[in-house]
């Protein structure tokens, strides 16, 4: 089924405010996601920089593994030069070389963290020492083997621990620059995070005032787009309305013309030959002959335009208000088209007359003529509902009804119901089932006060049922 509702222009167009409001929506979470993402990465870093920080820690850790097998080679050289009675400094070999593995062993896993967290030079003094403990280690117990217990143990006394002291002692000050570093990092890293932190919010912030301002701006700006759209709307309808009145009483003046003046005229020159056919002229002769052709074509002419003069401004709408004229014109229409059109009433009829008649009376024209033109129908109803406060009026035909296209725009017919609609404030539909026909739907407001038409008689009248009250 096919519905068409007619519609004011300021109606038709839709404002633009909520897509302007989705785009803020969007635009406010593309920001947030902006902003999570970089929080994001900035945690990313962070963990990196922790890791950074826990291999420092790590190098500490083995630093320190070094300094405790350094105070173990401390002990172990008191033992073998201060002890009494003193030990044979062969029986300390084995324990100088366990701790020589471990400490050549943390020394090796410690040099690859050690360029994270000092300077190469450093690193290079270390292992030097260290070289120099292990050369000077290996002599002691090189003379010790000779037989020259005293000698070694006078050199590891002087020379060896001496060397072991200045291992003690860099490894110590590794460490209080680890320490150092560690804190110096934290401290840097806690203000670059807190800066860049602080700017995210700021530039976030500022993105928000930015997208509202600027989204308050375009509302507000359509708004008086739109304002501006509806006064030239509510011109417009004014403009309609008065051109719509000029439009009838035009019609008016005419149809009185034609009805007052040259229906007087014709009148008058068919009583003239009506006399002259009469003034003793023979019943066979030829003038008085074509004088009756004469008064016949005038007798026509003037039916003709007694039927114009009430085309252009039925004279029953005023004297008998609305029921009566669309009862008249459905008997009008079905001896011009041939389409059989009854007319029904239901409810309590109301006295319609004036301007509200004359509107709504084109509109049912309106509707009839385009169901004669474009439906093929050969039935036609026009049905008028009287409520307490309203009448809807149902134009309808049964013929091949609207085509389904979506971008077909109405014509100048449908466009000046709607205007005459708009002008009775009243609502107008059209619905079309296709192959079925099609229903126009007028309802107006009516004022229960105004007088009540005369009782109509249900009856036929060419065909036409006139009236049905229920």
């Amino acid at each position: 089924m096919l519905l068409i509702k007619l519609r004011q222009t300021s109606a038709m167009t839709k404002s633009p405010t909520l897509r302007l409001l989705v785009g803020l929506l969007v635009t406010l979470a593309a920001v947030t996601i902006f902003s999570w993402y970089t929080l994001y990465q900035l945690n990313g870093l962070r963990k990196l920089q922790t890791d950074t920080i826990d291999l420092n820690r790590h190098d500490s850790l083995l630093l320190l593994r070094v300094q405790n097998d350094l105070n173990q080679l401390g002990l172990t050289l008191r033992d073998m030069t201060e002890t009494q009675p003193a030990s044979a400094i062969e029986e300390h070999r084995s324990e100088f070389s366990h701790l020589r593995a471990d400490l050549e062993e943390a020394i090796q896993a410690e040099t690859q963290l050690g360029p994270l967290a000092r300077r190469a030079e450093s690193q290079a003094q270390l292992l030097g020492s260290l070289r120099h403990f292990w050369q000077t280690s290996d002599q002691v117990f090189s003379t010790a083997e000779a037989g020259h217990e005293s000698t070694a143990r006078e050199l590891a006394s002087t020379q060896l621990s001496a060397e072991q002291l200045i291992l003690a002692a860099r490894v110590s000050r590794l460490l209080e620059r680890n320490n150092e570093a560690e804190e110096r990092a934290d401290e840097k890293v806690a203000t670059i995070y807190a800066g860049v932190e602080k700017n995210i919010y700021v530039f976030l912030a500022a993105m928000l005032v930015l997208i509202v301002v600027t989204t308050l701006y375009l509302i507000y700006s359509n708004r008086r787009i739109f304002d501006q759209i509806e006064s030239l709307s509510q011109q417009r309808r004014v403009l309609a309305a008065q051109l719509i009145t000029v439009q009838e009483e035009v019609l008016r003046s005419v149809s009185r013309e034609l009805h007052d003046e040259f229906g007087q005229i014709l009148t008058a020159i068919g009583a003239m030959l009506a006399r002259a056919e009469r003034k003793g002229l023979p019943s066979d002769s030829p003038i008085r002959e074509e004088l009756g052709e004469v008064r016949e074509i005038t007798h026509h002419t003037l039916e003709k335009m007694r039927s114009l003069s009430q085309m252009l401004h039925p004279a029953v709408l005023d004297d008998y208000g609305l029921a009566k004229g669309i009862e008249w014109y459905t008997e009008v229409f079905q001896r011009q088209t041939g389409i059989q059109t009854t007319a029904i009433i239901r409810g309590e009829p109301v006295l319609i007359t004036g301007q509200p008649a004359t509107h709504c009376f084109r509109i049912v024209q309106e509707a009839l003529n385009n169901a004669a033109k474009h439906s093929g129908t050969k039935l036609a109803e026009v049905e008028m509902i009287f409520s307490s406060n309203a009448l809807t009026v149902n134009v309808r035909d049964f013929g091949r009804g609207m085509p389904r296209d979506k971008n077909r725009k109405p014509g100048l017919g449908l466009i000046a119901m709607q205007e005459r609609a708009d002008l009775l404030n009243a609502t107008l539909n059209i619905a079309s089932v296709e192959n079925a026909g099609m229903t126009v739907s007028l309802v107006m407001p009516v004022r229960r006060e105004e007088p009540v038409a005369e009782p109509v008689e249900n009856e036929s009248m060419g065909g036409v049922v006139v009236t049905s009250h229920e």
